[in-house]
């Protein structure tokens, strides 16, 4: 009896030691995976989309050491009527307001402020858009009409095999991919979790088998459309869209911080909504779209590829919103209206013709409420036309 319990009582104290060890070893990840379960909590949502880099990999996206562009200000203005209750409603955490390439309103909420550098969510998407313009008119990519494949040889024999340049950026792929984020076992939950665990996105973009329509026939919003087009990217190049971006965009533009990408465990950049800089910072990137892709007399995204990403071109259903090369635009749109968007009330919106631009950031846990997203963008121009 004596010598069965010694028995136990070592097997008990190898699987402790164990446990420990294994629990050293993964602490990083573990501590990912716990970050990411409670990434979208109420009580802390708010915190964490200014700390992403506590909770993620992550590489810098040095600004240089070049001028900052100055955004000046203008003349104050009142805000539309009902503007304070949306700003409640929508749990919106920084409300910059130009026209004109000045700011004509600027305001933190929630106990945020001008220096942080919040999550961009899906608002990255157009970044990575305005990226592969450059890409196409400097040549490296050949044509929209060119195979995913071409550029990307790891997704021969998977769901992309067949899909064009044009169908990913259009998010027309034709690929199976479950975007509910409230749903634990939906693909984009489990991509999260490949990234939390620094696991590897390639690889699951490439474990994608299954099709529901022909490429180009359907449109439907399918994030790792986008982590493709930055496969696209790396394939053509031989480099990272870290340092690509950085050198044709960000040092160009003169932020004021330094921003940064969360990664998976190689160091590839979660391009499909990994991107945080300050409020400011994206309404630098948007005031360069918004005057056609120019900053400081050099033109950094061509002005053709800016026009032509703008428009609804995506087979999305009729009198629905409209998609464009990773942009959105809204129903009802005039010409020069168009968006980028992520998920817990994150924009940048343009009005070309009055020379707007409007950023939000927020940590809207009922985005996906019915008419919210078509609220905001009454709230933008009511904004915008009251200027």
């Amino acid at each position: 009896m004596r010598t069965l319990l010694k028995w136990v009582l070592r097997i008990t104290l190898m699987l402790v030691l164990a446990a420990v060890v294994v629990g050293f070893w993964k602490r990083e990840e573990i501590q990912r995976l716990m970050a990411v379960n409670s990434l979208f909590s109420e009580d802390k949502i708010v915190h964490n989309f200014s700390h992403m880099d506590q909770a993620f990999l992550t590489v810098d996206l040095p600004r240089g050491d070049g001028p900052t562009w100055d955004l000046p200000y203008g003349i104050g203005f009142d805000l539309p009527e009902g503007t304070d209750q949306w700003i409640e409603d929508r749990a919106v955490t920084s409300l910059l307001v130009m026209q004109d390439g000045q700011i004509r309103f600027e305001e933190y909420y929630l106990g945020t402020a001008p220096e942080d550098r919040r999550i961009s969510w899906s608002v990255a998407k157009s970044y990575l858009s305005a990226l592969f313009g450059i890409l196409l008119e400097e040549g490296a990519i050949t044509s929209l009409d060119d195979q995913v494949v071409q550029y990307a040889p790891q997704l021969k024999g998977t769901a992309y095999d067949g899909a064009t340049l044009r169908n990913v950026l259009n998010m027309a792929s034709g690929v199976t991919f479950n975007e509910d984020y409230f749903d634990p076992k939906s693909d984009i939950n489990r991509m999260g979790r490949v990234v939390a665990l620094g696991g590897k996105l390639d690889d699951f973009a490439a474990s994608l088998q299954d099709n529901f329509t022909k490429p180009g026939e359907t449109w439907q919003y399918v994030s790792i459309d986008t982590h493709v087009i930055g496969m696209v990217i790396r394939g053509a190049t031989g480099r990272s869209v870290t340092d690509l971006l950085t050198e044709k965009i960000i040092q160009p533009l003169g932020l004021e911080y330094d921003g940064y990408y969360v990664t998976d465990g190689t160091g590839i950049a979660f391009v499909l909504g990994g991107l945080n800089f300050t409020t400011r910072d994206f309404a630098r990137f948007g005031q360069m779209i918004l005057q056609n892709g120019q900053h400081n007399d050099q033109q950094l995204v061509p002005a053709d590829w800016v026009a032509e990403s703008v428009l609804p071109s995506a087979p999305t259903e009729a009198g629905k919103i409209g998609y464009g090369y990773q942009w959105w635009i809204p129903v009802g749109a005039h010409e020069g209206e168009f968006l980028a968007r992520g998920v817990y009330g994150q924009y940048i919106y343009f009005d070309q013709p009055r020379g707007v631009l409007i950023v939000t950031t927020g940590a809207d846990r009922k985005f996906r409420d019915d008419g919210v997203n078509e609220a905001n963008v009454e709230m933008f121009r009511s904004i915008a036309q009251s200027l």
